[in-house]
């Protein structure tokens, strides 16, 4: 236990320094689950010598969510008393940073009626509207990292002891986020972050028209908006501090034009929306709108997703990953998004980041929609990347790069 809690003493450091850069002076809202406490007080300590003047923790409890969601009329599910989101829409107008500790589980929510699931994340998604734009559009510095909760660490390591498949999955963590095996993890994000800018810069130089994705059950074109931005690790907030959003990160990313994506894609990896899994699914696209779908697994919480709003049908990212990223050589499946994102290519339903285009975070919705960047209350990612992925950019003047070949990137470091 000793190793464990000094792991999670330097993942604290690592979460205040390079994921939110904590500036002296400035707020902190910390998202936590319950079972993170002992973690939430390190985050807390660490925030409070980088200078903090002031760390708020925002508590979430899965059994208590079980119970509103098996027991609380519909009407409370539909209808939120606008208080409960005055923390979090409040805070980042403060110029709060936001760190999120992150371990759901992944099956809290299998045996609860998807009808009202949907109409709680439908109704949470209306409320938290202001504080997603603040991180959607990067005004305030914000990062997501990961605590392995007893639910979720025996999901990915099942039939082992609640105790060592916790220890074994905050191993994964710290491994994969550069905390272990680092003599300075800080270094070495630096670093991390200088690869992804560098393939980021390249991809930006391309400014390609169209992106073509060839794989099993997989044929799509995702058109490119005018003026489209790639980002990929480390970026500056609005105030010009620069942060992690995600620890781990091993992608880039730009958006589609919301009426440009056409095709189907089957997705490679389970998704885990809201508590319930989607598994061996896949999305046909025309003029940018998921008009089919199927699922082997979860096809009626793939239904809600797609239903939330007019947005949730459209694509609001598109992430370049390469199949042996760390997460991809631990072998294993997270069910969880932070984590099976950066094993895989990825896209994702929904909202789509003003910061993915040129002058965005300035525009208003209508000339958001008029640039082809989608709106919605709900970002989803789902993983389509494989080791047989192929993907060609096309160019204005129709010519064809190869970006992604079975899997990997298809160019060297040294052209980008």
């Amino acid at each position: 236990m000793k190793k464990f809690e000094e792991g999670l003493k330097r993942f604290a450091e690592l979460a205040i320094k390079t994921g939110v850069n904590l500036q002296k002076g400035q707020g902190l809202l910390l998202t936590a689950p319950v079972e993170a406490s002992r973690f939430a007080d390190l985050v807390a300590e660490a925030a409070y010598k980088a200078g903090a003047r002031d760390v708020f923790v925002d508590w979430t409890d899965d059994a208590t969510s079980l119970l509103r969601f098996r027991y609380a009329p519909l009407d409370a599910l539909e209808h939120i008393p606008s208080w409960k989101f005055a923390v979090r829409n409040e805070s980042v107008q403060d110029n709060y940073a936001v760190l999120n500790i992150y371990g759901p589980n992944p099956d809290l929510l299998k045996d609860v009626d998807g009808t009202r699931s949907a109409a709680y994340m439908k109704a949470a998604g209306q409320g938290l509207s202001r504080y997603r734009e603040f991180l959607m559009k990067d005004k305030i510095q914000w990062s997501l990292i990961a605590y392995p909760t007893v639910a979720w660490s025996k999901k990915v390591f099942p039939g082992k002891p609640a105790a060592e498949a916790q220890e074994r999955l905050m191993e994964e963590i710290l491994r994969i986020s550069r905390v272990t095996g680092r003599d300075d993890p800080e270094a070495a994000w630096k670093e991390h972050n200088k690869a992804l800018h560098a393939v980021r810069d390249f991809l930006n130089r391309q400014q390609f028209k169209q992106l073509i994705y060839r794989a099993e059950g997989t044929d799509l074109t995702i058109d490119l908006p005018e003026g489209h931005i790639w980002n990929g690790g480390s970026s500056p907030a609005e105030t010009g501090v620069e942060f992690n959003a995600n620890i781990p990160t091993e992608e880039v990313f730009t958006m589609p034009h919301k009426r440009g994506v056409n095709g189907t894609v089957a997705a490679t990896m389970p998704l885990n929306y809201d508590g319930q899994i989607i598994d061996h699914f896949s999305l046909t696209f025309k003029d940018g709108k998921a008009v089919a779908f199927k699922a082997e697994k979860g096809e009626e919480a793939l239904r809600h997703l797609l239903e939330s709003d007019a947005g949730a049908r459209r694509l609001g990212e598109v992430a370049l990953v390469p199949h042996r990223s760390p997460v991809s050589a631990s072998g294993l499946v997270f069910y969880n998004t932070l984590f099976d994102e950066n094993a895989s290519c990825h896209l994702a339903l929904g909202k789509a980041y003003a910061s993915c285009i040129e002058g965005g975070s300035k525009m208003d919705g209508a000339q958001l929609d008029h640039a082809g960047v989608n709106d919605s209350i709900v970002h989803e990612d789902f993983m389509v990347g494989s080791a047989g992925l192929d993907i060609d950019g096309v160019k204005k003047d129709g010519t064809k790069t190869a970006v992604f070949r079975r899997g990997e990137w298809a160019f060297s470091f040294d052209e980008a």
